[in-house]
């Protein structure tokens, strides 16, 4: 494991890698890959949608070591937004996941955000946080609302 965590660092020169990997790892539900993406820290927080706040590591892998027990996620991230600066990178993401139903395959959107800060072994996640979206395509997901709040 930590051989490939050493080689998956390598990867990871830039947040859009990180990102990239990140799902990545989602769709080949890799659970060792998914977790060479997250920093070592013991404060790393993630949230599921609908979920409750999971923080450490122990507790993130357990999440997603249950969530690829049931296969890989058809997920692609979309409508990416990024504010970086020299050592952090926060992204808006709108995910979009295609789920195989009764009904035949639905697409569904997740509003994510992740944070991605650069360490000595490249960039690594420390947070994602994730909530249920819309079913279906999001209407003008790029323009900004007239009102903020």
């Amino acid at each position: 494991m930590a051989d490939l965590k050493a080689r998956s660092a390598a990867l990871m020169d830039t947040p859009e890698e990180a990102e990239a990997q990140f799902y990545e790892s989602m769709r080949d539900a890799d659970l060792e890959r998914m977790m060479a993406i997250w920093s070592d820290d013991e404060d790393i927080v993630c949230v599921h949608p609908g979920g409750g706040r999971l923080v450490g590591p122990r507790a993130v892998r357990a999440a997603f070591e249950a969530i690829f027990s049931t296969g890989s996620i058809a997920v692609e991230p979309e409508h990416v937004r990024r504010v970086q600066t020299m050592g952090t990178c926060v992204s808006s993401v709108l995910e979009r996941v295609d789920m195989v139903t009764s009904e035949g395959t639905r697409r569904g959107w997740i509003v994510a955000t992740n944070v991605y800060v650069k360490s000595a072994q490249g960039w690594r996640l420390v947070a994602h946080h994730a909530s249920p979206g819309l079913i279906d395509e999001p209407a003008d997901a790029d323009e900004a609302p007239a009102v903020l709040h």
